[in-house]
């Protein structure tokens, strides 16, 4: 006889056996069993079971017990009978690999198998993955003629199942069809066989077949609703659940608590938490599966107020609250960026004695990451460590969620050393699509987008196939905007068409916007916006942030009308927007009519950024007193963005003593930075207060805080080059500073005046002039006209604020070059052509 040997060699077979026989359980089997068992094995057996010191004994009073019946086919089947409560008993207590051994020692002592048996011998199989044990024990069924017995074959069906084989058990179930035996189990079992692989309009189309047959006996019970229903809430299909819930409610089944709970969890997955609420309310019995499905269909939709009032009313109402419900309350926090409160709520959790599970500790995570802590990141990492990807055949995906929840909480805490190291701890193959989305995500928005671009090539490439999904794709055209990088950005634009599907998701149209604003080319922005089958407000908010940017004020305020007639909502983020707008735009009027009626009109109260907006509006036009009265007036303390914007317009318009007070008050407010020292020592050095330049340098060094080096980068044919202040690295270094000279004299032929107060240092005028040439922006206008085809736009990005002498310059050398400059710096865009700017000289 055909005997199944892939158990695991955890324990031998004897050992297993002998603990089944001596384990409390095996006497709680004798002594609860039914009168038919106590009859056939009476009470002095299970004394004498009880004495016996060694598995051998054991089983020569068991087979010894029956040897007086007259009747071999009688002691035949009551052995039998013996063994199957035994190993019933074994799969019901949970002790699957005991069940498993006694099976095999039962086939060694040439005892047969009945359609009893099988069963629980193929659940213990699928409760352990033991697949291959498991088709030896089909085969078995096959040689034994029992494939036929309907209850067999259910096991088979939910065996095969278990297991991941959906094909076997396919063909097991058709079998059963044909011949006419299947039962309501056997559809249930195939049903709950697709659920478990997410073949979810599969499974409606099976429950559909199972109904069409219009038979009595195949009428769907509780449990073929409990495997439905989860489908309709993973598709949104919560028409057809609501079809379902009619159908419960006819048959009485809505009673049954599995089902209730099923028809809540269904609503909540189809975002219809009232309907699901409702159903909640209307439960005579509830579990904490009731309370859990509701607290987290709240949460992730974003209705936290309502999460938390429950996950508060299971407190009063003292009901167990399990890993799932702390779980979904972390997250929600997780999700509102509410870290702190969300490190809060996992130290309850801890006090309360529940143990975390991944979905736990990747909330917990994603907590950590929204407030940057770093020390609660990296306990949790040490407790991640020690519970769960330390142990012994521990889940390979679950651990991947841990590891990628690790690398997306360092790389926002800006620890990106930490995050690529762990990244690469990685073997290859087992990355999935999210490991690298959290790794250019966390390059392209807190590192080098450089290196967030050339991990998305990386990827791209890589020989195990990672699709980029629309994240991933976000993050490369985050990284593309922040360094504008107009050709990658059209590259990538190019592959999301050829993908076919991606472009219908809004996040990824608005990030497209973002970046062709970002890398100078806002009409390609706008198509990408017209061409939008849905928008949201960032849609809307992004297209006009581009035209602000791009000093083109009126079309931005066309779109914000447009906006308006659309019926969106209007909050303070729009009017931050039409604020930057119109400042960039030098539409003074307009800015301060929309900031003076935006509470009335619009019921948006101004808070201090819109106030920082205006300083900036009034400040750019020299309306220096105008915007310190604002700022007396301000219901609010004025914040560091304020005084900041006071202090770049004292800047512009040379006003010391102005910015003297606005450096001291962001100095109370302990918000100095490099920007700050170098807003503040600039207009000392307009105004040739040396030893105020030097005091000021000397404070900056004394503190710690160091200036950043100024860098314009330009796109060449090929590459992005890159050049500091004079920089002679560059293999076309001679040609550029030729180039230069030449452009120089022949501007100063056509009336350019170099400013020399932009060379920040005390020399004299011929010298400063000389310094002028060597700066940043100029070189990389120099290399772009040595590369650039006639009539090819130049595109140059400057980290910092454009210097004015070479703002000057180039929009005189535009007068005598074949190409339009397009200028970013940190504060907008310049298109410099014919000898005239977009920033009108509001910059």
């Amino acid at each position: 006889m055909l005997v199944p040997s892939s158990l695991p060699p955890k324990l031998s077979n004897s050992a297993l056996f002998h603990i089944c026989f001596k384990s409390s359980s095996f006497f709680a089997f004798f002594t609860s069993s039914t009168p038919l068992l106590r009859a056939v094995v009476p009470s002095s057996f299970t004394q004498l079971l009880k004495q016996c010191k060694s598995c051998i004994k054991a089983k020569l009073v068991v087979a010894g017990v029956f040897s007086p019946s007259a009747d071999l086919t009688t002691w035949s089947s009551q052995v039998v009978f013996y063994w199957n409560n035994l190993i019933k008993r074994c799969v019901l207590l949970r002790h699957h690999e005991s069940a498993l051994v006694l099976f095999r020692e039962m086939l060694r002592l040439d005892w047969n198998p009945d359609g009893y048996t099988y069963p629980y011998i193929l659940k213990a199989c699928g409760e352990l993955r033991f697949l291959l044990f498991g088709e030896s024990v089909h085969s078995l069924i096959l040689s034994s003629g029992l494939d036929s017995n309907v209850f067999v074959c259910n096991g088979l069906i939910a065996m095969y199942g278990k297991c991941g084989l959906l094909g076997h058990a396919r063909q097991v179930f058709d079998k059963t069809v044909e011949r006419v035996t299947a039962d309501v189990i056997s559809w249930n079992s195939i049903v709950a066989a697709y659920v478990q692989k997410d073949e979810d309009k599969k499974v409606l189309e099976l429950f559909d077949l199972m109904v069409a047959l219009n038979s009595f006996e195949l009428r769907p019970d509780a449990v073929s609703l409990v495997n439905v229903l989860p489908a309709c809430g993973s598709l949104g299909a919560w028409k057809r659940g609501k079809q379902l819930q009619g159908y419960a409610i006819r048959r009485c089944l809505h009673e049954d608590i599995f089902v209730g709970n099923a028809i809540v969890d269904m609503y909540a997955k189809c975002k219809r938490l009232d309907d699901a609420n409702k159903v909640f309310e209307l439960m005579e019995v509830k579990d904490v599966v009731s309370w859990n499905a509701l607290v987290t269909g709240y949460s992730q939709i974003g209705r936290f107020d309502e999460a938390l009032g429950l996950f508060e009313r299971m407190r009063e109402e003292k009901i167990d609250l399990n890993v799932v419900t702390w779980s979904a309350v972390i997250s929600g926090y997780a999700q509102r960026d509410l870290g702190y409160e969300a490190l809060n709520i996992f130290k309850e959790m801890r006090l309360s004695g529940a143990e975390p599970n991944v979905i736990t500790l990747v909330s917990v995570l994603s907590g950590c990451a929204a407030i940057g802590a770093l020390r609660q990141g990296k306990e949790t990492h040490c407790y991640a460590i020690k519970q769960i990807l330390s142990l012994e055949g521990s889940n390979t995906e679950e651990d991947l969620m841990v590891t990628n929840a690790l690398i997306d909480m360092y790389a926002k805490c800006k620890e990106m050393k930490i995050a690529q190291a762990m990244f690469d701890d990685i073997d290859r193959r087992g990355r999935n699509v999210v490991t690298w989305t959290v790794m250019i995500g966390g390059y392209a928005q807190h590192g080098d987008a450089n290196d967030a671009l050339e991990l998305f090539s990386a990827m791209l490439k890589d020989e195990y196939s990672v699709i980029p999904n629309a994240y991933t794709i976000s993050c490369a055209l985050v990284a593309c905007a922040r360094l504008s990088s107009l050709r990658i950005g059209r590259q990538i634009h190019a592959y999301v068409l050829r993908q076919g599907c991606e472009p219908t998701k809004v996040f990824v149209a608005n990030c497209l916007i973002d970046m062709y604003s970002k890398s100078g080319d806002v009409d390609a922005a706008r198509l990408v916006f017209d061409n939008m089958s849905q928008r949201n407000a960032v849609s809307w908010t992004s297209l006009m942030t581009g035209y602000g940017m791009h000093g083109r004020g009126e079309e931005a305020l066309q779109v914000f009308n447009v906006m308006r007639g659309e019926g969106l909502p209007i909050d303070g983020v729009t009017f931050l927007v039409v604020l930057y707008a119109c400042s960039h735009s030098g539409m003074v009027d307009e800015g301060m009519n929309y900031f003076n009626h935006m509470q009335g009109d619009f019921g948006v109260v101004p808070g201090a950024e819109h106030y920082a907006c205006m300083i900036d509006i009034l400040g750019r036009a020299g309306r220096l007193d105008e915007a310190m009265k604002l700022i007396e007036r301000m219901p609010m303390e004025p914040t560091s963005v304020v005084w900041v914007a006071l202090l770049s317009a004292c800047r512009v318009h040379k006003n010391v003593d102005l910015a003297e007070h606005a450096a001291a008050k962001l100095s109370k407010l302990e918000t100095e930075n490099d920007g700050t020292y170098t807003l503040l020592s600039n207009i000392y050095a307009n105004a040739k207060r040396w030893k105020d330049v030097a005091r000021i340098r000397s404070l900056m060094k004394h503190s710690g805080i160091r200036k950043r080096p100024g860098c314009s980068w330009v796109q060449g044919k090929k590459e992005t080059v890159t050049f500091f202040v004079g920089d002679r690295c560059h293999p076309l270094s001679e040609k550029i500073y030729d180039l230069l000279e030449n452009l120089i004299h022949r501007i100063k032929a056509m009336g350019y005046v170099p400013e020399t107060s932009f060379a920040l240092h005390d020399v004299d005028d011929e010298e400063k002039g000389d310094l002028l040439i060597e700066h940043s922006e100029k070189l990389a206008l120099a290399y772009g006209i040595l590369t650039s085809a006639p009539g090819v736009p130049i595109r140059i990005t400057k980290n910092l604020r454009v210097c004015g002498d070479c703002h000057t310059a180039m929009t005189y050398i535009s007068k005598i070059i074949e190409h339009e400059i397009i200028l970013r710096d940190s504060s907008r865009f310049h298109h410099i052509k014919n000898g005239s700017c977009s920033c009108r000289g509001f910059w």
